[in-house]
């Protein structure tokens, strides 16, 4: 059976739909006071937390998730809502093993800021994407991708509530394509 992670930097809304549907070995959070972690407690799934700041440098916090990740022996960690880009000490331990969710139809919109970025653009679609992580900014092969089309009514916060939807159903269905088993 495959072990997987899950890394979030806040809420942890799509966390949560991966773990009341598939065993997650830990949450990870680079925010000691995010609300996944949370999420995690009430769902009784063990989680870790630390911060950057609390590194001397990036390669030595990346090098405290690998000792994380090898230590449970994680096959797959699933970036949801992880608001930092993956390293090359990270990378060169796990390529090929870590995907991320992305609130745009990537290539377009890019970025933290993928909804926002749509929205201000004008576009009549945006949607969702889920691809392996490479050393570029949501540049790695696309996994699966879904449309959401922009109402004609559509507020940003209507828009990105039916992103966040079409999220929480492309996530299980790729975690499925990938041979992750449900609970």
């Amino acid at each position: 059976m495959k072990k997987i992670a899950v890394f979030a930097s806040g809420n942890g809304s799509n966390f949560q739909v991966i773990a009341e549907e598939f065993p997650v070995e830990f949450v990870f959070s680079d925010h000691r006071d995010a609300y996944v972690l949370e999420r995690a407690d009430k769902l009784d799934v063990l989680s870790y937390a630390f911060e950057l700041k609390e590194f001397e440098s990036k390669e030595d916090y990346e090098a405290a998730l690998v000792e994380l990740l090898e230590e449970h022996q994680i096959d797959l960690v699933c970036l949801a809502g992880y608001m930092k880009i993956v390293g090359p000490t990270l990378l060169a331990a796990y390529e090929g093993r870590i995907i991320n969710i992305h609130p745009a139809y990537l290539p377009e919109f890019p970025g933290a800021h993928g909804i926002e970025d749509a929205w201000e653009a004008g576009v009549e679609q945006s949607g969702v994407t889920i691809h392996w992580v490479d050393s570029g900014v949501d540049t790695g092969k696309i996994i699966q991708q879904v449309r959401v089309t922009r109402l004609a009514d559509d507020t940003i916060d209507s828009f990105e509530a039916r992103i966040h939807e079409a999220e929480y159903k492309l996530y299980p269905e790729v975690l499925d394509s990938l041979g992750v088993e449900r609970r």
